[in-house]
């Protein structure tokens, strides 16, 4: 029998595989259709599965109940507190001023500026307005300290404002950004696992017991002439990187958590007292941590709009 061959699994697709600037995850792209928020935020609680009827057309399991794994998000509402708006300079788009809302919550992770004069009736021909919210995490009894961060709202610039204009100052809820049966995509920083070798890392075999020097590294470091390829799986660091997941699909959406609440509350999180999201699948990250959710930019079309009917939600709490 010949030898077994296993080549490297690690994907080339991220690159370099260093830790995160920030807990709470980048979005450098807006899109989106409607005159409204692209992105709402939730904190992770756990998973859990549900019983469903299979609704997809061209699943075997047509019609039929089947179980399903979905992660719970919990989305207390998001607070505006200022828009931005951007205007065009010779090196694309630049943040021309910030208009504040008349009240802002004490416990903001940063000193607002207090002579900010600029007021919304006075913007003029912006390229682009964005919102600049903060999550609220007091609400549940999660911590004090909220996350700040900008979203991008749909629509032409006209609609923008006039969205902006609106919501200045109030509350943005789940319902308001998406509906069950939506697509979505998933940012998140995902678990920390720190420095790990290569056949954790990349998943190399693990080789012969009568290896030279080390049984767990790679069998070839590359060409004798030259420097080490950086394509040589090596140990680093593994786990808490900025990941996007695509089409995740959003199961069901609800205000009630007496419906999912398990005895003695979820794992390493508690019970649930605000909004909350069903999402099918796994999503990156701990408990407890920031997911930021955007409209699918490349939708599954395969995938029915209306979400499947649930008949059972479990009450356990899964690991």
């Amino acid at each position: 029998m010949p030898p077994a061959h296993a080549p490297r699994r690690g994907s080339m697709q991220f690159w370099p595989r260093k830790k995160a600037s920030d807990i709470v995850p980048r979005i450098r792209t807006w899109h989106g259709k409607d005159s409204k928020a692209s992105c709402f935020a939730g904190y992770k609680v756990g998973m859990t599965h549900v019983m469903a009827t299979d609704n997809r057309n061209a699943s075997p399991s047509k019609n039929k109940t089947i179980a399903i794994p979905v992660t719970i998000i919990e989305c207390p509402p998001m607070k505006v507190y200022g828009i931005a708006v951007y205007k065009k300079q010779g090196y694309g788009l630049q943040c021309a001023s910030t208009i504040l809302a008349p009240s802002l919550d004490k416990k903001l992770p940063f000193p607002l500026p207090k002579n900010i004069k600029a007021k919304i009736e006075d913007v003029k021909e912006p390229a682009d307005v964005r919102l600049l919210v903060h999550t609220q995490p007091k609400l549940i009894n999660l911590k004090k300290t909220p996350e700040v961060f900008e979203i991008g709202i749909g629509g032409d610039v006209n609609a923008k404002l006039a969205y902006a204009k609106e919501i200045l100052g109030k509350d943005i809820a789940i319902s308001d950004v998406f509906a069950e049966g939506n697509l979505v995509d998933s940012h998140s920083v995902t678990k920390g696992k720190g420095l790990q070798g290569p056949v954790k890392r990349f998943g190399i075999k693990i080789r012969f017991h009568k290896s030279e020097k080390t049984k767990r590294g790679p069998g070839s470091l590359g060409p004798w002439h030259g420097p080490t390829l950086y394509r040589v799986p090596h140990a680093g660091q593994t786990g808490f990187h900025t990941r996007t997941e695509l089409n995740k699909w959003v199961l069901k959406i609800d205000s009630d958590p007496s419906k999912i609440n398990v005895k003695g509350g979820f794992v390493r999180y508690g019970d649930i007292k605000s909004q909350y999201m069903l999402i099918k699948g796994s999503i990156g990250g701990a408990r407890k941590r920031l997911i930021k959710f955007t409209p699918a930019q490349r939708p599954d079309k395969k995938l029915p709009a209306k979400a499947p009917e649930i008949t059972y939600v479990s009450q356990t709490s899964q690991q």
